[in-house]
């Protein structure tokens, strides 16, 4: 069973967090050649009473890292967010930018690893770090019912935080596991090899939101 994250754990890392040291160096390769960029750990985003939270892999480099918003600036978000809006999630129009007013509703998003790592591929002692920040945010949302994983690294960090044996918990797109008393649905990745490939279509995505939206309405 999942334990509650130690006080002094916050939800989201500093700045200038310093746990990974390999995405440390990158952030900071980040910070020089584009000084411009957001380029520090992301924080999570959306409505702190949120009864959905949504558990991606990592930044992407000229996305969220880039902007400082999750799914943010790529086309995994494009997708991610016109899905929100059309089941409910958001109220305002998402222009991939910290100015366009975009608010989520009932809903939050996070990242399994909060920094950016280097060709979007974080090593496990990086999950695994990073872990505290998932299972804080996790903490944080008193009416959270339903979860869902964006791909595999989401899905068994998930498992991971609240001690689960992946065994029992095996990752499939639309899988369904009872998770204390929330509900995890997994999903393929929205990204653009996915989207690109047929991996994922957007039928196949709203599925999953669809579903998302029975359990919290039912």
């Amino acid at each position: 069973m999942r334990q509650s994250p130690r006080e002094h754990v916050q939800t989201d890392p500093g700045r200038n967090c310093g746990k990974c040291p390999r995405l440390v160096a990158y952030r900071q390769d980040l910070r020089t050649s584009e000084p411009d960029w957001f380029n520090a750990p992301v924080p999570s985003f959306g409505d702190p009473n949120a009864e959905l939270l949504i558990v991606g892999l990592a930044p992407g480099v000229t996305g969220a890292n880039r902007t400082g918003r999750p799914f943010t600036g790529d086309y995994a978000g494009d997708l991610l967010y016109t899905t929100l809006s059309t089941f409910g999630f958001s109220v305002g129009t998402f222009r991939a930018s910290l100015d366009d007013g975009l608010e989520l509703k009932n809903c939050m998003i996070t990242n399994a690893v909060r920094c950016v790592p280097p060709q979007n591929k974080p090593i496990g002692a990086e999950i695994k770090e990073c872990r505290p920040f998932l299972d804080a945010t996790w903490s944080s949302l008193p009416k959270l019912k339903v979860l869902i994983a964006l791909g595999r690294v989401a899905h068994t960090s998930t498992i991971a935080t609240f001690g689960g044996r992946q065994k029992d918990f095996p990752f499939g797109h639309a899988a369904e596991h009872q998770i204390e008393k929330q509900t995890l649905i997994d999903s393929f990745h929205c990204s653009r090899y996915n989207t690109n490939t047929g991996r994922l279509t957007e039928t196949m995505f709203h599925a999953v939101f669809q579903r998302a939206r029975e359990l919290l309405d039912g």
